[in-house]
């Protein structure tokens, strides 16, 4: 069992910055931010890995930035200009290997007003 503590979501304006944390239980394998809204599947917003290697969603390339500590076995999500359309519930995700079964934090709401 994994357990995954999420803290950083809020309201924020059209281009400012947030930044996500999640902090797990155990050492990071794969560890990665998926984002939700009502009515929509959930979908990867960035991914990485103990390896170093790093995967982000084509919508959000160039503004957001996924960086760990793995001291703390805590992974961070900073979100620049961001838009409305980033406005989501924001999970984080923890897995063994990507092939594994994954284990999800509470999620925390991340508001953009226009």
């Amino acid at each position: 069992q994994v357990q995954l503590v999420e803290s950083g979501g809020g309201l924020v304006q059209e281009g400012g910055s947030l930044r996500l944390s999640c902090a797990a239980s155990r050492s990071i394998n794969v560890m990665g931010w998926y984002r939700q809204v009502p009515g929509k599947q959930r979908e990867l917003v960035a991914r990485t890995t103990s390896g170093g290697s790093t995967t982000y969603a084509d919508s959000v390339k160039g503004r957001f930035t996924i960086s760990r500590d793995n001291a703390k076995n805590t992974v961070y999500l900073q979100m620049n200009s961001l838009k409305p359309e980033d406005t989501a519930v924001y999970y984080c995700n923890w897995r063994a290997s990507l092939a594994s079964v994954a284990y999800w934090g509470q999620g925390t709401q991340v508001t953009v007003s226009s």
